[in-house]
């Protein structure tokens, strides 16, 4: 798949109009100038218009072929090139796995307020506020969440995560990324896979802006596989969109922060390392627009696990058991005859967090705001509280349309900790458990009581 957009070769990506090349997973190959994209070879003696080249590999050079992915780069500079040697930085709200305060309680069921936008002028890394750690960020295993809050664009400053993929998903305001291999621009009811390695800007569009991160120390997010339902619905392929080639040109002092092994470090460069003016390959930033994921479900009766949502799932190395499974709850019909329809009460070997995009969550109409978040543990009870029981315990039960609602979640294998943000300075609904102390008991011991 080729892709060239001339006003891509502009000296900076902001302003330019974003173009994208549709698919996931898919070998791609773009160029922002003519000829800048090697053809028939990877690496020749000498580069069309003075042009580097260098890999980007995100498996290991000897993974299997349908799961290698790597891409090639034809940039103005190698990435090497840096002014000073790496020193940490401290950035304290932003968390990574292991991190248990022996002083926070991380078992029950939580719930949260959308946590406030500021006074103060936040980036992408300053405003970056972590919820939970799942695993461990050293051996590439779980997970982290977090609640961005941005105000302020990254000016001649840039980031790339050495520990993690970031799947990003905005609540509130546009972001535009402006990424090595070209730019995203991203609102509410879309979401962004950023790449482990892939160095980036994020420029605020409309603001102030806020959303949920899965920060995924494992294997890649993939799709899931469909089994019986076949080749359509759910998330399909064509629907992700990846951007083409975008390039700056600038000699101007930088600053490359680099997020390794939990820890923040920064160094300086004297140009902006946004210069890759051809690529191709398999390893890339995608968008992706969650309008367009066609949601199945059951059409006579009982309701089917959350999984049939599965939108993405990053694999943990057991069969069947996700590291991560992102989840999406959209508007969707509801037509199960003789059934309790919102999710049933249960205890779950996974841990659930979910957010709230907008709208109203079928299962707890009260609480559950846009912008919010809750969280239930591994094998933690949780369900519908009191007035969702009775409603769709007693509801007339027509064919029904949920309508405005967008809720997700982020399930992994691991339990989730609680940082200390969460527990003492997020907008934590204490009364949440509240919701089921008026559960009342209908057993009386006579048979056919419905």
């Amino acid at each position: 798949m080729t892709a060239t957009n001339p006003l891509q070769s502009a000296t900076s990506p902001v302003g330019t109009t974003p173009g994208y090349m549709p698919g996931f997973g898919n070998d791609f190959e773009t160029e922002a100038l003519p000829g800048a994209l090697p053809q028939g070879m990877n690496s020749p003696q000498k580069c069309e218009y003075g042009l580097y080249g260098e890999q980007l590999s995100g498996t290991a050079f000897t993974a299997p072929s349908h799961q290698n992915e790597r891409t090639w780069c034809y940039r103005i500079r190698p990435s090497v090139k840096h002014t000073h040697r790496f020193s940490k930085i401290d950035l304290p709200l932003w968390k990574s796995a292991p991190n248990i305060d022996p002083d926070v309680v991380s078992l029950g069921q939580y719930r949260w307020d959308p946590v406030p936008h500021s006074d103060a002028p936040l980036t992408w890394l300053t405003g970056m506020r972590t919820m939970t750690t799942a695993g461990d960020v050293n051996t590439q295993t779980g997970m982290a969440s977090h609640i961005y809050l941005v105000t302020q664009s990254m000016v001649d400053s840039y980031f790339y995560s050495a520990d993690s993929e970031l799947l990003v998903v905005p609540q509130e305001g546009r972001l535009r990324f402006c990424t090595e291999l070209g730019v995203i621009d991203l609102a509410p009811q879309e979401i962004a896979l950023l790449p482990r390695g892939l160095v980036y800007r994020v420029e605020v569009i409309d603001g102030p802006a806020r959303g949920f991160v899965c920060e995924n120390y494992g294997q890649k997010f993939a799709l899931p596989g469909r089994g019986p339902i076949g080749a359509n619905c759910m998330a399909n392929r064509r629907d992700f969109k990846t951007p083409v080639a975008a390039f700056e040109d600038r000699e101007v002092p930088s600053i490359v922060t680099v997020k390794w092994c939990g820890q923040f470090h920064e160094t300086h460069i004297g140009h902006s390392p946004l210069d890759v003016v051809a690529w191709h390959g398999n390893y890339a930033p995608v968008k992706y627009d969650l309008s367009t994921y066609c949601p199945v479900g059951a059409i006579l009766f009982d309701h089917p696990d959350p999984s049939i949502f599965t939108v993405l799932t990053a694999p943990s190395g057991i069969e069947g058991t996700a590291n991560i499974d992102f989840v999406l709850f959209r508007e969707r019909w509801s037509v199960a005859e003789n059934t309790f329809r919102p999710p049933w009460y249960h205890k779950n070997v996974m841990s659930e967090l979910m957010g709230n995009i907008y709208g109203q969550y079928d299962a707890k109409p009260q609480g559950f705001v846009p912008g919010g978040m809750s969280l239930h543990n591994m094998m933690l009870p949780h369900g519908p509280d009191k007035t969702a029981f009775e409603g769709a315990s007693n509801a007339d039960l027509q064919p029904h349309k949920l309508d405005n609602t967008m809720s997700f979640m982020f399930e992994t294998r691991f339990p989730q900790h609680l940082t200390k943000f969460a527990a003492h300075e997020a907008p934590l609904q204490d009364d949440y458990i509240d919701c089921w102390t008026d559960l009342d008991k209908k057993f009386d011991g006579k048979p056919g009581k419905k």
